[in-house]
C-alpha cells in the first residue's frame, strides 16, 4: 500500500472524520473505526498489529524522535498534517497537545477463537456503566494474565476513546468480546465445560457464603462480574457453579467493581502460582 500524505489547514471532512469518531458511538460503529491517542496506546496498537489507517499530527512544532520513528515505519494509508490549530481542536489532552493521533480499524473476533486449555481464565463483565471501570478492568486483564475478557448487554462503548485511554492502552493487548446478552454466552460455557470437566465459572457477589479465598481457583475458570449498579443478575448466577464475595469490614457495602474484579483476579494468580511453586 502506498502511503499519501495530506496537508490540512481547514476543518474539512478528512478532519470532521477524525472528529467524529472522537465523540459518536454511531458513526464509529458504523466506519468500524476509532480514534486512538497517547503513546502508551499508539505503542500498544503497534506491538499488537493492529490495523493503523491514519496518522495525524502538526508539524508546527517539532516532533519528538518517538513520533518521528512511528511515522518514518508506518504503514498508514495516509498521514494527515494538520495545523496546529486543528490539531489542538482534536486533542482530548488539556495542557499540551499530542504528538499523533490514530485512527484504527475495529477487529472482528469470535469467540471459537478462544483457546480452550487447561490454565484458562475468562473474565465476563455484564453491562459495565463506565468507561473508566471498563477501562480499569482491561488493565487488570491484561496484568494477570486473563486469556479474554467478554462484555455483555448494554454497555458504554469499548472503543470510546475515554475507554482507551483509561485502560492505558492494555486495550489493544487483551481479546476483547462484544455479546449481546447471557443467552450468547451460554454455549460457549457449555462447550468448555465439555471440552475441560474441570472448568467452572464462579460469580462475584456481595451475599455469597463462600470468600474468595476458600474457592479453588486452581481450575479452568471464567469470572463473572456484574453490573456497578445492580450486581450480577439472576441470569448470570444460575450459569454460575460457585458464588463468591471478597470480605468487607468497614459500613460500605460493595466495593468498586474494577477493584473487585481485581482482587478476585489476583486471587487466581496467587493460588495458581502457588501450586506452581508447590510442584517443583
Amino acid at each position: 500500500m502506498r502511503r499519501r500524505t495530506k496537508r490540512i489547514f481547514k476543518a474539512n471532512n478528512d478532519w470532521q472524520r477524525v472528529e467524529v469518531l472522537k465523540r459518536n458511538r454511531e458513526k464509529r460503529h458504523r466506519y468500524r473505526q476509532f480514534f486512538v491517542e497517547g503513546v502508551k496506546s499508539i505503542n500498544y496498537a503497534l506491538e499488537y498489529n493492529w490495523p493503523i489507517r491514519w496518522f495525524v499530527y502538526t508539524r508546527e512544532k517539532p516532533l519528538s524522535a518517538w513520533a518521528e520513528g512511528v511515522l518514518a515505519n508506518s504503514r498508514a494509508e495516509l498521514h494527515l498534517e494538520l495545523s496546529g490549530q486543528l490539531m489542538a481542536a482534536l486533542s482530548e489532552k488539556e495542557e499540551e497537545t499530542s504528538e499523533l493521533i490514530a485512527v484504527v480499524d475495529m477487529v472482528e473476533r469470535d469467540l471459537s477463537t478462544i483457546e480452550i486449555k487447561d490454565d484458562l481464565l475468562i473474565a465476563v463483565f455484564d453491562r459495565p456503566s463506565s468507561h473508566g471501570n471498563l477501562g480499569a478492568l482491561i488493565r487488570s486483564c491484561e496484568a494477570l494474565k486473563v486469556d479474554a475478557l467478554i462484555i455483555t448487554g448494554h454497555a458504554v462503548d469499548l472503543y470510546d476513546p475515554k475507554t482507551i485511554r483509561a485502560s492505558m492502552g492494555t486495550f489493544f493487548a487483551v481479546p476483547t468480546f462484544r455479546l449481546p446478552s447471557h443467552r450468547e454466552l451460554s454455549p460457549w460455557l457449555e462447550q468448555a465445560r465439555r471440552k475441560l470437566p474441570a472448568f467452572q465459572v464462579v460469580g462475584s457477589t456481595a451475599k455469597a457464603d463462600l470468600l474468595v479465598d476458600a474457592a479453588d481457583f486452581t481450575k479452568p475458570t471464567a469470572i463473572l462480574i456484574g453490573n456497578e449498579t445492580y450486581g450480577l443478575s439472576n441470569n448470570y448466577k444460575a450459569l454460575c457453579d460457585t458464588l463468591v464475595r471478597i470480605p468487607m469490614y468497614g459500613e460500605i457495602t460493595s466495593f468498586n467493581v474494577s477493584c473487585a474484579a481485581s482482587i478476585i483476579l489476583y486471587e487466581v494468580d496467587r493460588q495458581r502460582r502457588k501450586i506452581n511453586i508447590d510442584s517443583i
